[in-house]
């Protein structure tokens, strides 16, 4: 089903940017798609497929030469965090990358401090991160239905909140760090059976490229 959301998003998208640039020529149309399809068109393909990560890395995207030395950077973070932390769940999505970790990782039952087991999971990521200095990380704390909507909302926020203080204590610039709490609003996994309410009490995080790894990117396309 949700593929299918994102599917119809994405021909949406298509037949307003085809109706409206016809006479636009295929590199015109290219960087556009790079571009545009980022801000707009990753909001709505990420609420309409029920996926924030997908939404912001699309929303974050370059696009043309310089978005593919983007994702080239990203391809060889990713390939280290997959080798590094194999508790976490590793996806590169256009230019940036989504790390998913199961809450039960990070946080006991109902639970915002984090574990001694997810400070070591988290020291391994922070060891990456630090080599990579020139990315922006978004948290996003998720949980399942169970409970008040209220009361999951708040859980999330403190939970995405305590990994940004945990990796900002441990040498990533503040300034790098925005913590998002989604509640069970955003749920990825079906709520009605106990494995999929566990995997939706997760938190993500989205790494992409910050204003100095763009103007980069930017000059070494130009070569």
């Amino acid at each position: 089903m949700k593929t299918t959301k994102i599917l119809l998003a994405g021909m949406l998208f298509i037949s307003i940017f085809s109706t409206s640039c016809k006479s636009w020529n295929k590199s015109q149309k290219g960087a556009v798609i790079g571009t545009a399809a980022g801000g707009a068109v990753g909001a709505v393909v990420g609420k309409v497929a029920g996926n924030t990560a997908l939404g912001a890395i699309i929303g974050a995207t370059v696009g043309g030469v310089t978005g593919a030395v983007i994702g080239h950077k990203m391809d060889k973070q990713a390939e280290e965090m997959q080798k590094n932390i194999p508790d976490a769940k590793v996806v590169r999505v256009g230019e940036g990358i989504v790390i998913e970790f199961s809450s039960k990782i990070l946080f006991g039952t109902n639970q915002a401090t984090l574990s001694t087991e997810a400070q070591g999971n988290l020291d391994k990521l922070v060891t990456i991160l630090q080599k990579y200095p020139d990315t922006n990380i978004e948290q996003q704390g998720h949980t399942d239905n169970t409970g008040s909507a209220s009361h999951n909302q708040t859980l999330s926020e403190r939970r995405a909140a305590a990994v940004a203080s945990y990796l900002s204590r441990n040498g990533i610039a503040a300034s790098r760090l925005t913590s998002v709490g989604y509640g069970e609003t955003v749920p990825k996994y079906d709520n009605s059976t106990e494995e999929g309410r566990a995997q939706n009490r997760r938190v993500e995080f989205l790494v992409t490229a910050n204003e100095k790894m763009k103007a980069e990117a930017n000059k070494e396309a130009g070569k």
